[in-house]
């Protein structure tokens, strides 16, 4: 039985194929799986470049060679999906393609929360109002009314990389709000 691996960094579940062996990085968010909240830092070592250069070495060889072996091991219907560029992984190259974009977007953003589910900074798409026909306040005794009285707005959010959507009480009905639940004195 193999051992469960998740992400300390999304929570996802890592499965991985016994061919392969166990993944380095997260196919969700695509972060290191060891490094999670490390730092290592080399006192006195002058060789930062070199590594560097090294480590874009070792991928570039560790690409040709997974080409290599498992060319032949690819049927025509997984070499037709990869060549399309289908798949989670294209997915991301799309998301470097307009970051640009989307950092100025979120330079013009009042607010730019990070997605709950990867962490991504999420774009505001627009605004809900709710009124008295759509909305039906909870009336709490304690507080002598509605928690959030009718009308309110609730500003939308997208995450651009997965597509996950989320909402926050503006920011006018955010200080009602906070009145609303400050005691009396």
């Amino acid at each position: 039985m193999e051992e469960q691996v998740v992400c300390p960094w999304c929570a996802t579940e890592i499965i991985w194929d016994e061919e392969f062996g166990p993944e380095e990085n997260c196919p969700h968010c695509e972060n290191e799986l060891s490094g999670y909240r490390t730092m290592q830092f080399g006192i006195g070592e002058d060789d930062e470049v070199t590594e560097d250069n090294d480590v874009q070495v070792k991928a570039e060889e560790w690409s040709d060679d997974y080409e290599e072996e498992n060319d032949d091991k690819l049927d025509n219907k997984h070499k037709k999906w990869l060549e399309q560029g289908e798949g989670y992984r294209n997915t991301n190259s799309a998301l470097l393609a307009i970051e640009g974009s989307l950092q100025n977007i979120f330079d013009d953003q009042e607010e730019v929360p990070e997605c709950p589910s990867c962490r991504e900074y999420m774009l505001e798409a627009g605004t809900q109002k709710f009124n008295e026909q759509n909305f039906v306040s909870t009336v709490a005794p304690s507080v002598g009314g509605p928690i959030l009285p009718t009308p309110f707005e609730v500003k939308w959010y997208v995450c651009p990389a997965c597509f996950h959507t989320a909402s926050l009480l503006s920011n006018k009905d955010r200080e009602v709000l906070i009145n609303r639940l400050t005691p009396k004195e």
